[in-house]
């Protein structure tokens, strides 16, 4: 068949000095017109950048007469020779900055109508808009190049992980439903009335299946599915790195996720971090930084001043430590150049972060500056000093409570503190490890014990024993990856025993039928020789999302749903006719 459609030779950021003197193609998107009378402009757009295309009615009668019908976002394709601009046009702001594009001939491909918003990265467009016209959205460059850091991002990963020996297989999406701490999606079966499918949260049962079969190294660039109430970090659907290893302990998992991240920082956001990750245990990490998820970048650390608080004439902290609470205190250096009207405001702030209030003092002038100055004498401030680290210029904010409250106060006014101060930088990346977590935690609610991560956790090697008399006291051999203050990555040592398993399913009171009818063919696979494994799943989108120094995911996923859980560009979730579900033999029950 007859090409009709002319030949591309260069994407439009392509054409360089060294490319002068040649005749070119480009087609993309019109990103402006500027008629001159004689000579139009064109900025031409396309994924790769832009260029500048000049028509002169002259020379180019047919080829001006086109680009005199150009408007914006129109998509066409000019033919010319490149030449260098003059020095005084060159453009140092794009890449194509010191060459344009003279055309003989520019055809029309499509009309558009004019867009909602200006495909512009400074243009002020509401999330809605933009999700609305999703299409149009990605067309930015700013979005553009997620799509293409999101692209090199993966291909270095299975680069990466092909490499060390894994093997890429992929589990399939239809199954039946099991508990990871979030509703399943359900899907009806139309060739089994009453039936259901569950989309999967996780590939879990399935990699450890593997396991199993002796594939021995697996990844997926799963995506994965979670009916779950949304925030800027969560989506229903997102993608995770899925990865799994035989005959391996935890140190082995954790050398190869920071081998890969390293790989992934260094290829894809230009950094090199320091390897080993540092590392904290779960109660080190929530004694110090009043959470599982501490972001590093800053200091500020949580600091047990109970035995000097108990020694003052303050009666709250003498009150809280005798009845059996404790006094932390975060130091915030320089703190001191904080307005009253600011100190004062940390009381309420602490309130809001559900504790009782807060107290503070400062450093200054060689003494303690503030309410509670009266209350330390001269041995005390200098304890004070040397346990906190203090200078003078510095702030020290208490909160006095149970230790778990007083905990979650501090860390959540270290945070607050960090972005107050200006702490919390862009383009800074700290990884570090959260490791033995608890493997299960108390559900008040519920009434009994739940899984910390998931029910499929090898305990420590020293607690299997303590499944049947202290399940609370069970430590995991579980693993979180942080960075910057987010989960970045999440993964155990997996139970590899039939008999580990059932007693893990009873404290979490999974009956055996239960377990049976959900999982019975992980528990038979068990019995057929199932050797040592553990893995870990890193959340693409988040450390993407992070690497590009975007707040939400959704910046980073092509066709994301809004906090209400609806994709606004295709109109989903939406009704089905009554004969599709007659079909599937479901009835709709409205309720009163």
């Amino acid at each position: 068949m007859a090409r009709t459609l002319p030949q591309r030779t260069h994407y439009c950021g392509e054409p360089r000095p060294a490319d002068v003197g040649h005749t070119i193609v480009v087609m993309g998107w019109v990103q402006s017109v500027r008629d001159h009378g004689g000579v139009i402009f064109i900025d031409l757009r396309d994924r790769t950048g832009l260029i500048q295309i000049v028509v002169n009615s002259d020379t180019d009668p047919d080829a001006h007469q086109a680009a005199s019908r150009c408007r914006a976002e129109w998509v066409i394709a000019a033919e010319g020779l490149l030449r260098e601009r003059d020095e005084a046009t060159r453009n140092p702001r794009i890449g194509t900055g010191d060459v344009e594009l003279v055309a003989h001939a520019v055809t029309i491909l499509n009309e558009a109508k004019t867009p909602p918003f200006p495909v512009e990265d400074d243009a002020d467009i509401g999330e809605d808009v933009r999700l609305r016209y999703r299409y149009i959205d990605l067309r930015r460059p700013r979005m553009s190049e997620m799509l293409h850091t999101r692209h090199r991002f993966i291909l270095e990963t299975r680069k990466y992980l092909d490499s060390q020996g894994f093997w890429e297989i992929e589990t399939p999406m239809l199954l039946s439903n099991t508990p990871e701490g979030a509703r399943d999606f359900i899907v009806p079966s139309r060739m089994n009335p009453g039936r259901f499918y569950a989309l999967p949260q996780s590939p879990q049962l399935l990699k450890q299946t593997l396991m199993v079969a002796g594939v021995d190294k697996y990844f997926q660039i799963a995506r994965c599915l979670r009916d779950e109430d949304l925030r800027a970090d969560r989506q229903l659907e997102f993608t995770q790195i899925d990865i799994e290893m035989s005959f391996v302990e935890q140190d082995d998992v954790l050398e190869m996720t920071e081998g890969l991240m390293a790989h992934l920082f260094r290829t894809i956001a230009g950094y090199d971090p320091p390897r080993p990750f540092p590392r904290l245990t779960y109660a080190e990490a929530m004694s110090r930084y009043g959470t599982d998820k501490p972001d590093l970048r800053y200091g500020m650390p949580i600091v047990d001043v109970s035995d000097i608080a108990a020694r003052t004439e303050f009666q709250v902290f003498r009150g809280v430590v005798s009845g059996g609470g404790t006094v932390r205190c975060i130091r915030v250096e320089g703190g001191a150049a904080f307005s009253r009207g600011q100190l004062d405001g940390l009381q309420a702030r602490a309130q809001e972060f559900g504790g009782k209030g807060a107290a503070w003092i400062v450093f200054a002038e060689g003494a303690i500056k503030g309410p509670l100055g009266k209350f330390f004498p001269a041995e005390l401030e200098a304890e004070l000093r040397q346990r906190t680290g203090s200078r003078d210029g510095d702030l020290l904010v208490f909160s006095a409570d149970t230790e778990k409250t007083v905990c979650m106060v501090l860390g959540r006014m270290r945070t607050h503190l960090a972005a107050q101060l200006g702490l919390v930088k862009k383009g800074v990346f700290h990884l570090s490890w959260v490791t033995d977590f608890p493997l299960f935690e108390f559900d008040d609610e519920l009434g009994h014990y739940v899984p910390m991560h998931h029910p499929f956790s090898m305990p420590q090697p020293g607690d299997i024993e303590k499944l049947d008399t202290d399940p609370g006291a069970v430590m995991g051999q579980l693993y979180d990856l942080i960075l910057n203050g987010n989960e970045a990555a999440s993964g155990s040592i997996r139970i590899h025993r039939r008999d580990v398993q059932s007693k893990v399913f009873e404290v979490i009171r999974v009956s055996e039928a239960d377990a049976r009818r959900r999982f019975g063919f992980l528990m038979e696979a068990f019995e057929y020789g199932a050797p040592p494994h553990g893995g870990i799943a890193p959340g693409l989108d988040r450390i993407v999302a992070e690497i590009l120094g975007r707040e939400s995911i959704r910046d980073v996923i092509a066709f994301p749903k809004t906090a209400a859980g609806t994709d606004l560009m295709v109109g989903a979730p939406n009704e089905v006719p009554q004969e599709q579900l007659d079909e599937l033999h479901i009835r709709v029950v409205e309720r009163e």
